[in-house]
């Protein structure tokens, strides 16, 4: 068993003390590069991996069949992580959107350099890129398992931000009311676009750097 992560300061300012790698495979799910981890650029709080697994070992059952990809979190010591303004203590992670095919069936977003690894996609007004279209049913899905996983484990999700022109599809989701009501989303727009993935910060209490 591991050893339970501190958090020092902000998640825009801070470090980490002992932290753990998200799984390099899962049922149904894997990491955006098959590089990064051994670079060390996945790991989280121990809280944070926590939920991150229970709410894809969740998603077996409410949305079988669905693939799953996580992308960037952060140093095992936490710290600056380029090119992120956040990612420092351990408390937020990048989750690529989930995508459908054009024969309708659920797909890893194809990520790799040429791309890098998913983060310079770039998805139209309808959600769509090339022969890729956003699942966001299965996104809401995914944030509502996201939000109850935290909270069986007394933390929370402090904020999450997606592209705003896509929050109105999200809404209508068969979990979209839950979420407008339980989940607090960013209105504004980010310092970059966040169209192929999805950052959620956590909510657990740090100490002071």
């Amino acid at each position: 068993m591991a050893i339970e992560s501190t958090c020092y300061g902000s998640k825009s300012n801070g470090r980490l003390e002992n932290g753990i790698q998200l799984p390099l495979q899962g049922k149904n799910f894997s990491p955006y590069s098959t590089l990064a981890p051994h670079l060390g650029r996945t790991y989280v709080h121990t809280k944070v991996h926590d939920v991150v697994v229970a709410a894809y070992h969740a998603l077996e059952l409410a949305a079988p069949g669905k693939t799953f990809v996580y992308g960037e979190t952060g140093w095992k010591l936490g710290g600056r992580f380029q090119p992120h303004r956040t990612h420092q203590n351990g408390l937020s992670v990048d989750f690529m959107v989930p995508v459908l095919d054009e024969d309708g069936r659920s797909v890893p977003l194809p990520t790799g350099l040429v791309n890098r690894f998913g983060y310079d996609i770039e998805f139209d007004t309808d959600g769509k890129y090339m022969n890729y279209t956003i699942d966001f049913e299965t996104i809401a899905e995914h944030l509502y398992h996201l939000h109850v996983a935290a909270k069986a484990r007394g933390i929370g999700l402090d904020r999450v931000i997606f592209d705003p022109r896509y929050l109105s599809r999200l809404f209508q989701t068969r979990r979209g009311t839950f979420l407008k009501e339980h989940v607090s989303f960013m209105r504004g727009e980010a310092w970059v676009r966040h169209d192929e993935h999805y950052h959620v910060d956590f909510a657990v209490t740090c100490k002071p750097l």
